[in-house]
């Protein structure tokens, strides 16, 4: 089996998306998490889990722009001849004064999205009026610096508004998982809104930040999306990397995901005799 593919902004991305917040210590769990993540993850060890996710057919990374990631990248694909397509989301406040600073970095650091992050987008939409503040300036700017535009948000009613508004955005950025973990509504109501959204949805959070198990997080985004959306999940070492592509390449192909259990003492009356 393989990945199979979406198209976004004109681009062929595997459905299965690299996450990055494990690589620089957001946890979304505890701050001794955070700060485990942020010793472990050297830039050799992001790079070994790149190089594996790569080898697996995924072939697009979501996170902030940044020098240190590009480098890595760059070696990656030294090492493996993939080139790996960036969804980028600059912005760190509001008001997002530095802007045009930071949209020229995303293109000064080869990003080929640039989707300003939610901490601008939920912050300067106001849906009762159906806008987003300077939203349509941003967009024409990341145009005029060679990428394509797209939003992060944690709020479903983003996506209704750039899809009336007729904004200039290629992708959305939206968590959805089986719990909840950072929606903002019930998760049927997510379902609904990615389904019906005019673009591309991104799904970020399938396992809750580590609180769902893949075999039950991974089929529970995939089956309730479109063909066209992908999803974006973080990972630590290689083993997971070939585990999560298993279960989703299983999941697509319509087939019960089928990993191997984790054993311990407790479950040894569940084996089979």
């Amino acid at each position: 089996m393989a990945l199979p593919h979406s198209e976004i902004g004109g681009l062929k991305i595997a459905r299965l998306v690299i996450g990055t917040n494990t690589f620089f210590g957001y946890s979304h769990f505890s701050h001794a998490k955070d700060t485990w993540l942020r010793r472990f993850f050297t830039d050799d060890r992001i790079q070994e889990v790149l190089e594996k996710c790569v080898s697996k057919g995924m072939n697009a990374i979501c996170s902030m722009p940044g020098e240190r990631l590009r480098k890595i990248m760059d070696r990656v694909e030294q090492n493996t001849g993939v080139h790996i397509i960036w969804f980028a989301t600059p912005g760190n406040r509001y008001p997002w004064e530095s802007w045009k600073d930071d949209v020229k970095l995303t293109a000064d650091v080869g990003a080929e999205f640039c989707m300003p992050h939610q901490c601008y987008t939920d912050n300067a939409m106001a849906s009762g009026r159906g806008e987003i503040e300077r939203y349509a300036e941003i967009a024409a700017y990341i145009r005029e610096k060679g990428m394509r535009p797209g939003l992060s948000t944690h709020r479903p009613e983003t996506i209704l508004v750039v899809d009336r508004a007729g904004y200039d955005c290629e992708v959305y950025i939206q968590p959805y998982n089986s719990i909840g973990f950072l929606c903002s509504v019930e998760t049927d109501w997510i379902g609904r809104v990615i389904r019906e959204a005019k673009r591309p949805v991104l799904c970020i959070k399938p396992l809750g930040a580590g609180r769902i198990m893949p075999p039950t997080g991974l089929p529970f985004v995939f089956n309730s999306i479109k063909p066209s959306d992908v999803v974006c999940i973080g990972m630590t070492s290689p083993e997971e990397v070939e585990e999560n592509v298993t279960i989703v390449e299983q999941t697509l192909a319509g087939q019960t995901a089928a990993v191997e259990l984790q054993y311990t003492r407790s479950k040894a009356a569940l084996e089979a005799r």
